[in-house]
């Protein structure tokens, strides 16, 4: 029975007589007394937090209620009084010689055996002391609790209920508990078992539930429906959730109790049910800092910053040769780029900055070009590939006449040194007048049209030492401060032919790095840069992309597929005819197009196998014009590889529903298809599992996975010296 505050605030004058003179017997439970007898201890379990669950829960809260109402009369109105410390002593006596249960869960115990005892009398008071109308009924003692009750006890309960005191605060209470805002609908089963038999049904891995999970659970009918208001209150936390950075967050209140907009009650933990408290789930208190604190934060976070920017230097100049005694040569050798020939990417600042060519640096002493000093801040470099050949060159050629990228291939030019990217690097900050691109005059080919909202395994499995969560997300946060990208400016990254099948420049505005830093929905622009962060990190140094490759979403979502069906078709087959003599597995994140909707869609076209992964749990057959297009595109690559098939199976391509984790609410479905790709990359399978990964199963994932995401994406854009 659910404890209630009807009971009389005071009067503990009737303890004292009755209450020291305990000497009734155990009556009911006569199964817990036969197993005792028999010298069978009953066992009992307990989750994380220290509530009772099954098997045997029910059993010993049951045994519990039995005892307290055999043991402590109904005119007990303080349960704390110290007079009832044999009472209690003697119900603690008796769990102990009927269940296998450990010293320290007495206070537990007892404080159950309270509320089961406030619970009996609120009962007693709402059954037989009123009528319908709640007015107050002179009823004699029921004769079914003779056994329990004495006849003078019961005129004493009476008589405090007839108090005007206790009528108004009885008044208070009921009217408070006749119209809660989101009532409780799982009657008798509490907060503990019902988690027990939500994480028992899933199958999931975890121990415990977000208390906001839990919360809306609770209040799921029996007809499975959730109230939209309920539900409202959910997504707002787990927006909340997401999106709260720990380094900014000053409000001492719970997920919940702040979608609620509710404070916070001390010695509980809201929609995590009876026996939970700060303290046994070692929550703390937070105290909002000061000014000075936080400034003091601020400044410990820019020293990180310039801590790592000097790693990273030591780092890159470690493979440098040292060239302390040439520095007196005037001469236009940059000791930031390897010396001698390397291969590069050639940029132009204007009108937007792109990357416009590849080729190769020569960065030594007293290097020339055409006999003549090269331009003042400027390497000497040969243009192997000109993406734009109408581009001009920043220093047009005297000798052979050239003035486009284009005539230039084959030759040697000069080139600005800040806009020379060594490798797969990036350019820190371009020197020249615009330091940024602004969106307004970001090149076509750089435009995202996928609609885009506003606003531990990997290191279990690597051997990578475990990071504060969220350094590299307060690192990003801090070095976002120092530039132009809340002007509405963007970053380049870069990316290699061989991710996508094509070269070219990933930029990166201030509303993707907001997505990243405050957890709302993934453009395409972070999707990809992901894709790379896996591709330089895991797919590289484990020789990966032999086995696994990318589609770009950006070419391959369900606005093109639309628009331009022949277009998907012709990238996608020339992606997969590029290496059709082993099996291979290709990543497609799809984005649906209704609303910004990520899913996965796994291409093994050697085996004309699809697998499909959505954390909404839908079927393909949602996106018919994807279905009808991938399943064309593996038709047209067992065309030109000559695979002959009878007629009646040539649409017989298998399409595999994965029962991948599931998300819980309308902004994950990025970081779920990232952790998709990424889990598929460490298990090294081309296949996947109907029933995904036993290492990687589990009913949704928790936030410090998605954080772990956050944290990648947060440390790779940091290495890439793009801000």
């Amino acid at each position: 029975m659910m404890a209630s505050n009807e009971d009389h605030p005071h009067g503990d004058e009737t303890v004292g007589g009755a209450e020291r003179e305990i000497k009734r017997g155990i009556t009911v439970m006569k199964k817990v007394i036969r197993d005792r007898d028999r010298g069978v201890l009953i066992k009992v379990h307990w989750n994380e937090g220290g509530q009772l669950i099954e098997p045997n829960g029910s059993t010993l809260t049951s045994f519990i209620g039995a005892l307290v109402r055999n043991e402590v009369p109904i005119t007990c109105d303080n349960w704390r009084n110290k007079q009832l410390n044999e009472a209690k002593d003697k119900i603690w006596s008796e769990i102990k010689r009927c269940f296998d249960i450990e010293e320290n869960r007495r206070d537990h115990c007892l404080k159950l055996a309270g509320k089961l005892l406030r619970g009996f009398r609120t009962f007693l008071s709402t059954t037989f002391l009123r009528d319908t109308e709640g007015t107050f009924v002179d009823a004699e003692l029921p004769s079914k609790y003779a056994s329990l009750i004495s006849p003078k006890e019961w005129e004493t309960f009476k008589s405090k209920r007839k108090t005007q005191e206790f009528k108004s605060v009885s008044e208070t209470n009921r009217q408070r508990a006749s119209s809660p805002a989101y009532p409780y609908r799982k009657w008798r089963v509490g907060y503990g078992r019902l988690e027990q038999s939500i994480l028992t049904k899933e199958n999931s891995s975890e121990t415990s539930l977000p208390a906001h999970v839990l919360w809306k659970e609770a209040r799921v009918g029996k007809d499975g429906k959730i109230k939209e208001d309920v539900q409202q209150i959910f997504e707002k936390c787990e927006t909340l959730s997401q999106s709260i950075v720990p380094y900014e967050d000053t409000d001492c209140r719970s997920i919940l109790s702040r979608a609620l907009d509710v404070p916070e009650y001390s010695g509980r933990v809201r929609g995590k049910g009876f026996g939970i408290t700060q303290k046994s789930l070692n929550i703390k208190k937070q105290k909002t800092p000061s000014n000075k604190e936080l400034q003091q934060t601020l400044e410990a976070l820019k020293a990180e910053v310039l801590e790592l920017r000097k790693e990273r230097e030591r780092d890159r100049a470690a493979g440098f040769k040292d060239t302390s005694d040439k520095d007196s040569i005037n001469c236009n050798f940059q000791p930031t780029i390897p010396e001698g020939i390397s291969p590069c990417h050639l940029y132009l600042a204007r009108p937007t900055y792109r990357m416009v060519g590849k080729g190769k640096v020569h960065n030594n002493l007293g290097e020339l070009l055409h006999t003549k000093p090269l331009p003042t801040g400027s390497l000497k470099v040969s243009v192997d590939i000109a993406l734009e050949k109408d581009a001009l060159l920043p220093h047009p050629d005297d000798v052979s006449d050239a003035t486009l990228l284009g005539d230039a291939i084959g030759s040697f030019v000069a080139w600005p040194t800040d806009l020379i990217i060594v490798g797969y690097e990036t350019p820190t900050k371009s020197k020249a007048k615009d330091k940024g691109i602004a969106r307004e005059i970001e090149s076509v080919a750089s435009q995202k049209e996928i609609p885009v909202a506003k606003k531990t395994e990997i290191s279990k499995r690597t051997g990578a030492k475990k990071k504060n969560p969220s350094k590299y997300r307060a690192c990003l946060h801090t070095y976002l401060e120092t530039t132009d990208i809340s002007d509405g400016c963007v970053r380049l990254i870069p990316m290699d032919g061989a991710i996508f099948g094509f070269e070219y420049a990933e930029p990166l505005g201030k509303e993707d790095f907001d997505q990243i830093l405050y957890h709302t929905q993934l453009s395409v622009g972070v999707i990809n840069t992901y894709m790379r962060y896996l591709y330089d990190k895991l797919m590289g140094p484990r020789g990966l992309e032999q086995r696994f490759s990318f589609l770009n979403p950006m070419k391959t979502n369900l606005t093109e597929m639309i628009r331009k069906p022949d277009e998907v078709r012709t990238y996608v087959v020339e992606r997969f005819m590029a290496d059709t003599d082993r099996e291979k597995l290709f990543f497609l994140p799809f984005n649906t197009g209704d609303g910004g909707h990520w899913l996965l869609v796994a291409i093994n076209p050697f085996k004309e196998i699809v697998y499909y992964l959505d954390s909404l749990h839908k079927d393909w057959t949602t996106y018919p014009a994807m279905k009808t297009i991938v399943d064309t595109i593996i038709q047209t690559v067992r065309a030109q590889r000559k695979i002959q098939v009878p007629k009646r199976k040539a649409n017989n391509i298998t399409w595999n529903r994965v029962e991948c984790p599931r998300q819980r609410n309308n902004i994950d479905c990025g970081y779920y298809t990232l952790r998709f790709m990424k889990e598929t990359l460490l298990m090294d399978r081309t296949d996947i599992p109907s029933d995904y990964f036993d290492e990687y199963r589990c009913a949704y994932y928790s936030k410090d996975q998605l954080d772990e995401i956050k944290e990648e994406l947060c440390q790779f854009i940091i290495e890439l010296q793009v801000l």
